[in-house]
Formats: C-alpha cells, structure tokens, sequence
C-alpha cells in the first residue's frame, strides 16, 4: 500500500475513534483486514457530516457549495482521476475492493445536503425517505465488507439495523438537534401527543421533559425497537468473524435505549449513554457467543 493511501485510512480510522466511540469499539472486533475499510466508510459519512455540522456560522449556500465540492472530488474519484483529499483515496480503495454499489453513496450526500434545507419532517414516511440515504444505505454498504453466506436475506436486516441505529441517535439527541435547528420527531407524531416544537424548546430550556413529552419518547422507543426486532435476523446470516462486532454495536446502541427508559423517557436531563464498564462488557460477552446465536432485542418492553 503506497505511503498516500495508508495515510487516508489512519486518517479515517482516526475519525473514527475520535467521534464513533461505540462503533469503534465493536469495529475492533472485526478480523484485522476487514477493518480499515469499515474506517474508511465511517470516515466518508463522519467528514460528510461534518460539513454540514461544524461549520454552522457559515451561510447554509456556502456549506451547501462545500458539500458539492467534496462531493464533486469524490465523483471524480470514482471516475479515476486522481484525488486531492487526506480521505477519499481510502475510501475510493474501499469501494473498489467490495465493488460497492455507487447509488448508496450519491443517496447518502442526497440526504446530507437535506440538512442544509430541511427542519423537519411531517410524516414518518417523509423521515424514512431521509433515512433511507442517511442510514439504510449504510447498512447495505457495510454489508459486503462483513461477508455473509445468504446476502440477498441478509440485506433488508441490515438496511433496518441502519433504521434503528439512527432513530436511536434522534431519539437521544432531541436536545442538540433543537439547538441545531432541526427536528427529527416526525410532526404529527408531536400532534399526536398533544406537543408542539415549542413545548420540546421549553423542555430544552428547562432541563427536563413534560408527560406529553415523555409519552412521545416513549413511543418513539418502541418504533425504535420494531426497527431493531427487523434487523436481529441479520446478525446470524453475516460471517462468523463479524457476528461479534454487528452484535457489539446491536446491543450497545439498543442500550442507550435502555438508559432512555432508565432515565424515564427524559432526554432533555441528560444525554443517555451506556457506561464505560457496560460497554466493555458486551463487547467481551459478543467475543464468547457462539456463532449463530440469536441477538437478544434490546430496549424496554413495549407498552
């Protein structure tokens, strides 16, 4: 591997620990070949993001003209033109190695570029055609990186985990995507429950829920929980040397599920995590489980 490359890949990698604690521990997991391309994907959609999240003080016209930029690079990439980017050449490797489907990476800038425009969402059928370029994809991208025997069977499970990783984040970040502008709380679920965007900016304000409130994060869980019940099938169907690190991240995102409900639905007090100790945990129970051992579902029974 020339010096150019291995830097793009450490330079993902490094992405990846720095801002993806609970993936990249159970990335960690993965045989050593398999990991630096699963860096490499992390590190695409983490940069993406960045550019839509960290430069906030920019006009959304010239964050929109930065991410059409770097997407611009990364087309060219594909096309073989050569890249000047301490990132893309890992990725562009990735791609070229499992022959990934190039439609899921053009989805996914699609949706980045919503958040420059859109705050919301009316329906949850709206939020999912976002999450079918934010999340899904990511599932099917990751897919033939961890290998499976029955990759047909395995591709919805693994477009639901995608789901269900990213409705966990909304349903934890209610708090910072408020102060970024946006909502992700489908609206009439918000009618549904009597609340409005101006009840869940007073919960802000004041550090805590209302039972309207919290009885909307809690719905929201259990939609969560039925994204996770979709995608459990999957685990088994993937190749024994990545069952471990897909159960890891299964249950340590199905866990801050449990620290919502541990905290009474209130994401506004606190910013629910997993414990250092717990994680570790279910990172060496995956390392024991015997290939083929159905994933328990995580989060609070359903009401």
């Amino acid at each position: 591997m020339d010096l150019d490359l291995a830097a793009a890949y450490e330079r993902c990698r490094e992405l990846h620990r720095q801002h993806g604690r609970t993936y990249y521990l159970a990335t960690r997991l993965l045989p050593a070949w398999k990991r630096r391309h699963v860096h490499a994907l992390y590190g695409f959609t983490r940069y993406a993001d960045e550019i839509v999240d960290r430069t906030e003080a920019l006009p959304p016209a010239e964050r929109a003209a930065r991410l059409d930029d770097w997407g611009g690079r990364f087309v060219a990439g594909l096309h073989g033109e050569p890249v000047d980017d301490p990132l893309l050449p890992a990725v562009l490797h990735t791609i070229a190695v499992f022959d990934l489907d190039r439609e899921d990476f053009a989805s996914f800038l699609k949706s980045m570029a919503m958040d420059l425009t859109v705050t919301s969402y009316r329906t949850y059928g709206h939020l999912l055609d976002y999450m079918e370029g934010s999340a899904a994809v990511i599932g099917t991208m990751m897919l033939p990186i961890l290998g499976s025997s029955e990759p047909l069977a395995a591709r919805e499970p693994a477009r639901q985990l995608g789901f269900a990783f990213q409705l966990t984040n909304f349903i934890r970040d209610v708090a910072e995507d408020l102060d970024r502008g946006r909502m992700y709380l489908p609206e009439e679920d918000l009618a549904e429950f009597g609340v409005t965007r101006d009840d869940l900016l007073a919960c802000r304000a004041a550090g805590r829920v209302t039972e309207p409130v919290r009885e909307l994060i809690r719905y929201e869980v259990t939609r969560a929980q039925a994204h996770y019940a979709a995608a459990a099938p999957g685990v088994i169907l993937l190749e024994a040397g990545s069952q471990s690190c897909i159960r890891t991240a299964y249950l340590l995102y199905g866990g801050i599920l449990d620290e919502v409900a541990a905290q009474d639905y209130d994401v506004f007090a606190r910013r629910a995590t997993v414990p250092q100790r717990r994680r570790m945990a279910v990172a060496a129970r995956a390392l024991l489980t015997p290939t083929g051992t159905p994933v328990a579902l995580p989060g609070p029974p359903a009401r």
